[in-house]
């Protein structure tokens, strides 16, 4: 399915976890991974010690190197991998390179260390899903049991054009390993936001409004041949999709870009940005 992977790659345990999830996949099909290892130049830092530009560059020359041999040794992977050393800042580097290799899909760790705030900050992870040409998979931990394939995907569907495309990548994965997937509509908790109090007869109206919307989703999964479970729940979405892939053991959230551009990328809450941010399940942003 994916035939271009660049991987962002610092040594880090999530950037390892990040490459062992494409690795076992290319091991599966074909493909070729890109792995980029960025140095940010930092003038008054590179004035100062002009020798640890070239100390930085040779250092992830051999961690990209190192990585190399170990996918040779482990998946059998050589003549399909391939990597990428050179100045610059991270995200800048990893999105001109997926631009220029035609990339398919990104995949990146995350060091979550800070949860949301350091996502909406300024993160390497964040920048990239901002600008990224193509669909990008974050993961945030080792996975003991990935196989290169996932057998329960959940994807977060409201009726938007980015939801549909999100349904429509899971369907395209679903047809290539054979996973189950499962929408999940969360309905807003209109109180909270417009306060006003919820009679019966509104929250029927909202939940006749939530089974269109995923009776919509049965119908396009359906034209891909494929069938899906739904899941209608009232809360928080982002926390709601976070807490149904935990308790369903889903392996994969599949989500769309719906509000990821301009200031509104900016507002505290963001439903993706909190799903990157807390689940423990890779998180794929389709584009």
């Amino acid at each position: 399915m994916y035939k271009s992977i660049v991987v962002g790659y610092d040594e880090s345990l999530s950037s390892k976890a990040a490459l062992k999830e494409v690795s076992l996949r290319v091991k599966r099909g074909t493909g070729t991974i890109y792995l980029v290892h960025a140095v940010y130049f930092d003038q008054e830092e590179f004035a100062v010690l002009p020798s640890q530009m070239e100390k930085r560059l040779e250092l992830g020359r051999h961690v990209c190197l190192e990585a190399k041999k170990n996918l040779q040794a482990e998946y059998g992977l050589n003549g399909n991998v391939d990597s990428i050393i050179c100045e610059g800042e991270p995200p800048e580097v990893i999105v001109d390179v997926a631009q220029g290799k035609k990339a398919d899909l990104i995949a990146l760790g995350t060091y979550g260390r800070k949860g949301l705030k350091r996502l909406l900050m300024g993160s390497v992870t964040s920048q990239v899903v901002l600008n990224a040409p193509c669909d990008v998979l974050v993961v945030k931990k080792p996975c003991a049991d990935c196989v290169g394939s996932y057998h329960s995907l959940l994807v977060p569907f409201d009726g938007s054009e980015s939801s549909k495309t999100a349904l429509g990548r899971a369907c395209d994965l679903s047809k290539s390993d054979g996973s189950e997937i499962s929408v999940l509509y969360v309905i807003p908790k209109y109180e909270e936001m417009m306060d006003f109090f919820k009679t019966e007869t509104i929250k029927k109206s909202l939940y006749q409004e939530a089974e269109k919307i995923v009776e919509g989703a049965k119908k396009l999964a359906a034209r891909q041949g494929v069938q899906i479970k739904a899941v209608v729940q009232e809360g928080h979405a982002g926390d709601k999709i976070v807490e149904i892939a935990d308790t369903m053991k889903h392996d994969l959230i599949v989500v769309g870009t719906h509000g990821w551009r301009g200031m509104n990328k900016a507002i505290m809450g963001s439903t993706a940005e909190r799903v990157i941010a807390y689940a423990s399940c890779p998180v794929l942003i389709a584009r």
